[in-house]
């Protein structure tokens, strides 16, 4: 099993100084030029085109010990030591839970179209079963009266990695995805008028592949390939919860959310080759081509025995999880590039001593510049993801949004000489957000690579600087910037110019 190429979080002990040192320095920009260049993007939107932000309840709500709240296997792992880059847990995170109103009105001023956000089990079913927690409820029901009110749209996802630490054996229990089924038909009932669009499940390949094999994410497991069992009980699960929902008569629009790298080897070197195919069925098409194509992809030659779990499925259970589609969710942050041979044991997410073991590792892409995370930007790559999709699933594909795409960086707040006003020069975020946007144009439309793609919105990570997962607070991705210990918001550079963009459309 191999990390995810594009995942988030890190953790270990890994050097982040070496990583600080290659971010971009594409800040030299122009204000006007990027002014200029928000106005052509935004005349570029096709009508009905929706601009968005995300987030996730764990990285950002806190109070995880209020109303009732019981423990996620993300509480369980942060509490281990070493697990946390900085030693840090989301109990406090950005205090979303106490400043919500405060944070759905940075989004009002931003002037976007939809807010995606998700739902915390814990807070909903401490144990991940039975009636839904009356003060979780309530929170929701505030949240959504407040976006309302602001006249945003929400796209709500049902799993974002929280799982409850009372479902023994998470996601290796099949019995986690009937019980997710059951969380997903609560939810349609409580909330189906009001929700626009539903995601299931956020990113199972990032599940599978750092929490369960190789350990870097929650809940820490190291079982490799013996992890695939979790792909396919995620997969059940979001057919389960799709099925759920149509049961409960929502009105929204009902699709998944997969994070796809496309996936190049090293070299031309047959070795390179075959363990780049390899990778790319285990981190793209293993999550996709279910959802699509209604069957798990043939491993590459030589490979199979490593595929045993996911050949021996039920097919009533394929049968679900092909359910069709309303919409599907693209998060994209980066290709991969894979050499054969053992290497390093450092992931995107921090160090696996799993990883090592493997017969190959990730290879630099030096070409590009870095983000904070020292992940390289190539917003080139995006256009080839469009592609891959537009390939591999032809008119199975739904209509597509871009549910996660963002970038790190060592933001810093500093006062304005005139009026000491603070603020934060976050130019090289805007310039990411820019380049992927406009590469997302360009491969949708006139005859570009992926023009058979109906694209219907981008939503960018995140709003706020938050909890990011292993890296603890040592990553910020936010549009805003929070301080974490006293909570203040500030808005950076790149909120400002994506409110530009939006008033300009």
């Amino acid at each position: 099993m191999a990390p995810s190429g594009s995942s988030k979080g890190a953790g270990g002990s890994g050097d982040r100084s070496r990583d600080s040192r290659r971010i971009s320095t594409a800040s030299a920009v122009p204000p006007e030029e990027r002014r200029e260049r928000a106005r052509d993007l935004a005349g570029r939107l096709p009508e009905g085109f929706v601009l968005g932000v995300s987030t996730s309840a764990f990285q950002i709500e806190g109070g995880t010990h209020e109303g009732g709240r019981g423990e996620s296997v993300w509480d369980a792992f942060s509490a281990q030591p070493g697990r946390i880059l900085d030693g840090s847990t989301a109990d406090r995170a950005t205090d979303h839970l106490h400043r919500m109103p405060e944070d759905v009105g940075l989004m009002r001023e931003l002037g976007i179209d939809s807010y995606r956000f998700s739902f915390s089990w814990p807070r909903l079913q401490p144990e991940g079963k039975g009636s839904l927690r009356t003060a979780g409820v309530d929170f929701y029901e505030r949240l959504l009266d407040q976006l309302e009110q602001a006249g945003i749209g929400s796209m709500a996802t049902i799993f974002h990695w929280d799982t409850p630490t009372e479902l023994a054996g998470g996601w290796f229990n099949r019995d986690t995805a009937l019980r997710f089924g059951d969380l997903a038909f609560q939810l349609g009932e409580r909330f189906g008028p009001r929700i626009d669009r539903w995601v299931t499940i956020n990113e199972p390949a990032t599940v599978t592949l750092e929490g369960y094999a190789l350990g870097v994410h929650a809940p820490g497991s190291t079982r490799l390939f013996n992890a695939l069992p979790t792909a396919h009980h995620q997969l059940l699960g979001h057919g389960l919860a799709v099925q759920a929902l149509r049961a409960a008569d929502v009105t929204g629009e009902i699709g998944i959310v997969n994070v796809h790298s496309p996936v190049l080897p090293a070299t031309d070197a047959e070795p390179d080759v075959v363990f780049a195919e390899l990778f790319d069925v285990l981190h793209n098409r293993v999550f996709a081509d279910p959802v699509l194509l209604g069957h798990y992809p043939t491993p590459p030659e030589g490979f199979e025995a490593l595929f045993t779990a996911l050949a021996e499925v039920d097919p009533a259970d394929l049968a679900l999880i092909a359910a069709p589609l309303d919409f599907y969710g693209l998060n994209f942050y980066m290709p991969t590039r894979i050499a054969a041979g053992s290497g390093p044991s450092e992931t995107p997410d921090g160090g696996s001593t799993a990883m090592s073991s493997l017969p190959f590792h990730l290879a630099p892409w030096p070409e590009f510049p870095t983000t904070g995370f020292g992940w390289p930007i190539a917003p080139e790559f995006l256009a080839v993801a469009l592609d891959e999709l537009a390939t591999r699933y032809g008119t199975l594909l739904p209509p597509v949004h871009l549910t996660e795409n963002g970038a790190s960086f060592p933001d810093a707040v500093e006062l304005d000489p005139e009026n000491g006003t603070p603020r934060v020069h976050d130019g090289s975020r805007i310039d990411y957000l820019a380049g992927h946007l406009d590469a997302a144009l360009n491969a949708v439309t006139g005859g570009g690579a992926a023009s058979g793609i109906d694209l219907r919105g981008y939503y960018v990570w995140s709003l706020l600087d938050n909890f990011e997962w292993a890296a603890g607070y040592t990553q910020r991705f936010g549009l805003v910037h929070v301080d974490f210990d006293d909570f203040t918001r500030t808005p950076k550079d790149s909120y400002h110019w994506l409110r530009f963009l939006t008033l300009s459309r």
